[in-house]
């Protein structure tokens, strides 16, 4: 039975799955080359042509990065955020794992900015979390979020340097992520920010701002977000609207 289901996986899905097996192993790392096309043919018993879609698909979903005229190599981890789930868990779908620094956490009340946001009275209780993201051993993002206290007690107690904000919202206070506004912009790094991120300083960064909402489009989170432009890819799908 299960020789039968290989049979119905793609040839280059499976050199894809090979590949992706040796880096969540450790056995390929970031810089690593991999075989080249006319390697992976004779190594899979398969055409050029299906090497070739396996190494464009690998290189399409940021794990491999092809220089031509020198070969592929394993590319240094690249976050996608292009839909709504957070980085422990998109880090998770890559076989990585992430942790986060906790460079802030307590209860504020001077974030009136904030608390408009989120549709709080001023001088509201607020949760406020900074925490350096780490991917492979490196920074990649530097994230502050905010939450009503009196919607969310004993948040600041939670295992957050491990563990998924967004999975622990969920299973602990039974809240449901729907979606998020968010503004996207590009500006350069401080001296702060740039030590943090390990790059040099006025670097240019991503800057996100996400106002994020459970169902019923009540807000819920309000995420300040740096990110380092090396480590982050956003695609956006766009469709023509008919006539």
């Amino acid at each position: 039975m299960l020789q039968n289901n290989l049979n119905h996986v793609p040839a280059y899905q499976r050199i894809k799955d090979t590949i992706r097996l040796r880096i969540e192993s450790g056995e390929l790392r970031p810089g690593d080359s991999v075989n080249s096309e006319r390697e992976l043919a004779k190594i899979h018993l398969v055409s050029l042509m299906t090497a070739r879609h396996a190494l464009a698909s690998l290189e399409r979903d940021g794990l491999v990065e092809r220089k031509r005229g020198v070969g592929s190599f394993i590319s240094k981890p690249k976050i996608h955020i292009n839909k709504l789930i957070s980085s422990t868990e998109q880090l998770a779908e890559r076989g990585l794992a992430g942790y986060s620094k906790i460079l802030f956490s307590k209860i504020v009340h001077d974030e009136q900015e904030v608390a408009a946001r989120l549709a709080l009275p001023p001088g509201s209780g607020i949760v406020k979390l900074t925490r350096l993201r780490y991917a492979a051993g490196e920074p990649y993002s530097l994230q502050t979020c905010y939450l009503d206290v009196a919607q969310f007690p004993d948040l600041l107690s939670a295992p957050l340097v491990h563990d998924s904000l967004f999975q622990t919202l969920e299973r602990n206070y039974t809240v449901m992520l729907e979606y998020a506004d968010e503004e996207i912009d590009a500006t350069v790094a401080d001296a702060k920010i740039a030590k943090l991120l390990a790059v040099p300083k006025r670097s240019s960064i991503l800057r996100i701002r996400q106002l994020i909402y459970s169902t019923g489009g009540v807000p819920l989170m309000y995420v300040l977000g740096f990110y380092r432009s090396d480590r982050h890819n956003l695609v956006i799908r766009r469709f023509r609207e008919k006539s």
